[in-house]
């Protein structure tokens, strides 16, 4: 079985890198942080983490080697929703790869999203052929395939589904809306407790070099979730169409079979 020196980098402390670090830090690890931004990374010291600046620019990179001198990379910087930005994402990940693969990175878990399935009117898995429908959905996949070509290192990728959780409540998403469309397609959500509870077995399982889907086994309605969210937070409930428009059912085959893993939070349903 692979041992863990317990050293591990996180590229993109945001919302749930910043979460990850903290929960491996719990569990005995020494976690590298990286930012763009020196304000940050007083914020990243002063929780125990080792702070760098990283930054992967078209047109400039900056980071210190030290911080691919870890045995583990998580990635966890999503394309920004600017067309540009997408085009050039896969452009940001080759640099990361050749720098993880010049320091002493053995395995990278990188952190995709179930927008690479597309809305096909159709349940998907792990073992489905990604059709992407959006730009953001096409760059992560092609983020995907460039890691895995690497043969420095182990890629794993986590296909997340929307992220939902602290600072991301559901209820807030659609409140004192009307007319949303699509209000009878399913949801395909996961907790932020469930992206580290997941990324955490596979880590200490050692559950390397596989893809595995990461979104809630509930898929309420749209209109059923959203409405019921928004209630529980005393918001204004949102109206939704009663149609079905283009949809998916992202099924997380391998967390269940390969790693064992039962989700904690289940979805809210009325």
């Amino acid at each position: 079985m692979y041992i863990l020196d317990k050293k591990i980098s996180i590229l993109g402390c945001g919302w749930y890198g910043l979460a990850l670090a903290k929960k491996l830090m719990e569990a005995g690890y020494t976690v590298k942080g990286s930012t763009t931004t020196p304000n940050k990374q007083e914020l990243l010291k002063d929780l125990g983490v080792i702070p760098y600046i990283v930054s992967f620019q078209e047109d400039e990179e900056t980071f210190d080697p030290g911080f691919f001198e870890s045995s583990i990379l998580m990635i966890c910087i999503p394309p920004k929703r600017s067309t540009a930005e997408q085009h050039t994402f896969l452009s940001k990940i080759t640099k990361i790869a050749n720098a993880a693969s010049h320091g002493q990175v053995q395995n990278i878990v990188f952190i995709s999203s179930t927008s690479v399935y597309g809305d096909l009117n159709t349940e998907v898995d792990e073992h489905s052929t990604p059709f992407p429908d959006t730009d953001s959905g096409k760059a992560m996949l092609a983020a995907e395939s460039l890691l895995k070509s690497y043969p420095d290192f182990t890629t794993t990728v986590i296909r997340f589904g929307g992220l939902i959780g602290p600072d991301k409540n559901p209820g807030r998403f659609f409140a004192g809306k009307s007319d949303i469309p699509n209000g009878q397609a399913p949801v395909n959500l996961i907790h932020l407790s469930d992206c580290l509870g997941i990324t955490l077995k596979i880590l200490e399982d050692a559950a390397f070099g596989d893809t595995y889907n990461a979104c809630s086994p509930q898929h309420p309605l749209r209109s059923v979730f959203y409405t019921n969210a928004a209630i529980q937070s005393n918001l204004a409930p949102p109206q939704f169409k009663n149609e079905l428009l283009n949809w998916k059912k992202v099924n997380s085959v391998k967390v269940s079979d390969k790693l064992n893993y039962n989700f904690e939070v289940k979805l809210i349903v009325l």
